[in-house]
């Protein structure tokens, strides 16, 4: 009885289909690294065959900027694999993007709009990837709720 009242963290997550949520926020942490490789990339390309100010910089901002991808990438991934793991990346991720947003949205600039789109798709993501339906279809027992 005890194991029906506690299932395994992988019982839960194969069990049904993926709630819409789940995959919301996999979307989102999915547009995120895309928009990231997007940016890094324009920077690296402009850096290499534009004439920035400093090359340098131009070019490890459009490295870092993809390698800083690769984190919101794969947890988009794993989300969609229902893999508890990916939910803390996800969370940095948006964790990560906030301050982000709010220097866009201080800024005088057309950065403004950008920081807006920014801010509630990472306060979305947020708000899918704390949901109760979320934490149980990734089988992301609370505290309290260990298995004996």
């Amino acid at each position: 009885m005890s194991s029906e009242r506690n299932p395994t963290p992988e019982a839960v997550a194969e069990a049904g289909p993926r709630p819409g949520r789940l995959t919301a926020a996999a979307a989102l942490a999915a547009l995120e690294g895309l928009a990231l490789v997007v940016g890094g990339a324009w920077m690296l390309v402009g850096g290499l065959t534009g004439h920035p100010d400093d090359r340098t910089s131009a070019v490890t901002g459009g490295v870092t900027l993809i390698v800083l991808a690769l984190l919101p990438l794969l947890a988009a991934r794993g989300l969609l694999a229902r893999r508890g793991w990916s939910r803390g990346p996800a969370i940095i991720t948006q964790i990560m993007a906030l301050p982000v947003a709010y220097n866009m949205l201080n800024a005088d600039t057309v950065a403004i709009p950008a920081g807006i789109v920014l801010a509630v798709v990472a306060v979305t993501a947020l708000v899918l990837l704390v949901n109760p339906a979320t934490t149980r279809a990734l089988g992301i027992r609370g505290p309290g709720n260990a298995q004996k």
